[in-house]
């Protein structure tokens, strides 16, 4: 046999772990898998059926209804006056809002949080500071186009998802909750102000609302600020 040739009868049956192969060897040798880069604020961490990747997706599609006749589980509401919002709720748009009209990232440092209530930024993780990562998703050096959207957005209508439950949530605009094939001509110029009229066309081929959204939970914490599907 030439030097160096492997025999067949020198190979492990496949039946045995190849050594360092096993999640418990790989975990020894790499550590354990990573977390995702920014922990999912709750309630889209910790209630079980939520896709952490889409938290606009909504769990437990059984159209089971409360007190009241607001659905659960069902279909999102479209929001009325801002004043109907929860005192909290208010409170955090109105400091996200004068923030992004200051153009003073600082000020949206404390709303954004950190750890576990932390505001998701991304849907994909990010590294780095959480500002820093703000301004890089703007077209312009300074910034101040993404905070143009994010006030923008906010100034928007608003809509609530699973209202009247523990996974409650108000998201901006509305449109991430209506049909964009069925746009009332107001609520075109409305969308307008948001996008252009080729995204428009490019989110009805996809089949809905993907631009810049902002959630925020009825005790007033700032959820997630982020685009995409």
């Amino acid at each position: 046999m030439p030097d160096g040739e492997i025999r067949r009868e020198d190979l492990p049956p496949l039946e045995t772990p190849i050594p360092g192969n096993t999640p418990s060897d790989r975990e020894s040798i790499v550590g354990p898998p990573p977390s995702d880069a920014i922990p999912l604020p709750e309630p889209f961490r910790a209630k079980p059926g939520m896709d952490p990747e889409n938290p606009l997706a909504i769990p437990g599609q059984d159209g089971v209804e409360q007190d009241g006749g607001l659905p659960q589980g069902g279909e999102p509401v479209i929001g009325g006056d801002v004043e109907d919002l929860p005192p909290p709720v208010q409170r955090m748009r109105e400091m996200i809002m004068q923030a992004a009209r200051d153009a003073d990232f600082e000020a949206l440092r404390p709303l954004i949080g950190s750890g576990a209530d932390m505001t998701q930024l991304s849907l994909g993780g990010y590294e780095g500071d959480p500002i820093a990562y703000i301004r890089d998703l703007s077209g312009d050096t300074k910034g101040h186009e993404i905070l143009a959207i994010l006030l923008e957005v906010l100034e928007a209508g608003y809509a609530i998802y699973d209202p009247g439950t523990p996974n409650e949530i108000f998201v901006w605009p509305y449109f991430v909750a209506t049909s964009l094939d069925e746009l009332t001509p107001k609520q075109r110029v409305e969308l307008f102000k948001l996008v252009t009229s080729g995204d428009y066309e490019d989110m009805r081929a996809f089949g809905a609302y993907i631009f810049y959204r902002v959630g925020i939970s009825p005790d007033g914490r700032w959820r997630f600020f982020v685009a995409g599907d």
